[in-house]
């Protein structure tokens, strides 16, 4: 988001929070959160086309625990979380996410050879600017509501 260098610092909050808020509402219009069996279905479907089928999950569910990280994975179980905070973001953001998880359980940690696996992916760049955006966004002091609370 680009913004005016004239604009004060209690200006531009306010700008960041109103257009993110447009933002979020434009994106979540009409939109309908997956389930955990849907966010399995997409898993397998994301493996088969970016991975040649070879990450394999044995569970992949969304978790309200995860207030820090986007997702995780235990490679040992084959389990797959993603936080509820991705529920409602883009569809290339939460493919991002769960391709960056699946990519987990074929590789351990974020060596080369892990961002090679993700490199298959046209989207990597763009969700994680998305993500740092939110994340760049949650820091910013809440400017006080128009109630004066």
């Amino acid at each position: 988001m680009l913004i005016p260098a004239r604009m004060s610092e209690a200006e531009e909050q306010r700008w960041v929070t109103v257009m993110l808020d447009k933002l979020a509402a434009q994106e979540s219009k009409n939109k309908r959160v997956p389930g955990d069996s849907e966010l399995a279905e997409r898993a397998e479907q994301l493996s088969a086309q970016y991975f040649d089928g070879r990450a394999r999950p044995a569970s992949v569910r969304w978790v309200t625990n995860q207030n820090t990280r986007w997702g995780s994975c235990t490679p040992a179980e084959g389990s797959i979380r993603l936080s509820h905070r991705l529920q409602g973001m883009p569809e290339y953001v939460v493919d991002y996410v769960l391709l960056h998880e699946l990519a987990h359980l074929l590789v351990p940690g974020h060596g080369p050879r892990f961002w090679r696996l993700l490199d298959a992916y046209p989207r990597t760049e763009r969700a994680r600017g998305y993500l740092e955006g939110v994340v760049a966004a949650e820091r910013l002091p809440h400017p006080p509501s128009a109630r004066g609370e």
